[in-house]
């Protein structure tokens, strides 16, 4: 799948208003290349900054990147030590860049679990650019979707319990009032790297209705024109949310 388009020929009218992205095959890109599996990371920060750097140019209102799942705590210690450094250091050389942008980071997962530097970095930055509008970047860390739809259960359980809410208004909107991204629109597009197909815990309720899209791309290679050539895909796509368009016969009436 290759297009010789610019960004500026994409339909800014069918773009999708919120991207998720699940980063994979970092280690594997290191070992291709006989390194050890922190130099993929390191490689595959600087895709993050270009692809950030592509959703703002576009106008893509949300970008949602998993960074960092629950489950990668059983990671090599050494493994886990260097990604949270690398997480620091984006937090503290991209602060500003990012304000200066109009970007607002906000942290999805266990924001509590995470190293207490780590965690100060994170909640500064946050702070900066809280009033930030022109785009949201959601960093999952520390994130597992099971986890984000049991707390959100166990919340409104409380809730009903105390007779703030009744069991007859609990809503899906209710649910998803209640998880990691309240108030955001659900991921129109997520896109896993690496080809692997499944979505690893990540945004189960939210990707409903999304439109998945798999590249065997290694999330190091991962490249601005990969990214243009699946939003082109995405522009053709029918989407229906369950529904059948209704068609017409020549005299008028529906088929």
């Amino acid at each position: 799948m290759k297009s010789d388009m610019s960004f500026a020929e994409l339909n800014r009218a069918l773009l999708p208003a919120h991207v998720a992205m699940i980063m994979d095959g970092n280690g594997r890109w290191a070992k291709k290349r006989l390194m050890n599996r922190v130099r993929g990371h390191e490689q595959g920060s600087q895709t993050v900054r270009d692809i950030v750097s592509a959703c703002r140019e576009l106008g893509i209102g949300i970008l949602t990147l998993y960074a960092f799942s629950t489950e990668n705590w059983a990671r090599p210690r050494a493994e886990v030590k260097a990604l949270m450094s690398l997480l620091k250091r984006f937090l503290v050389s991209e602060r500003d860049e990012m304000n200066e942008k109009g970007i607002r980071l906000n942290i999805l997962g266990q924001i509590e679990r995470l190293p207490e530097d780590i965690r100060e970095e994170a909640l500064s930055t946050m702070a900066l650019t809280r009033k930030n509008t022109d785009m949201t970047l959601n960093l999952a860390l520390s994130y597992g979707a099971r986890e984000e739809i049991t707390q959100a259960v166990q919340v409104i359980a409380r809730k009903v319990k105390s007779g703030d809410l009744k069991d007859e208004e609990i809503t899906d909107k209710v649910i998803s009032d209640h998880l990691y991204t309240a108030g955001m629109a659900d991921p129109d597009l997520i896109i896993r790297t690496s080809g692997e197909y499944r979505l690893s815990n990540f945004m189960m309720w939210q990707a409903a209705y999304s439109e998945l899209f798999i590249t065997s791309t290694l999330w190091p290679d991962f490249s601005k024109q990969e990214f243009h050539d699946i939003l082109i895909n995405f522009q053709q796509r029918d989407r229906r949310f369950g529904k059948v368009k209704c068609s017409t016969s020549n005299d008028g009436s529906p088929q």
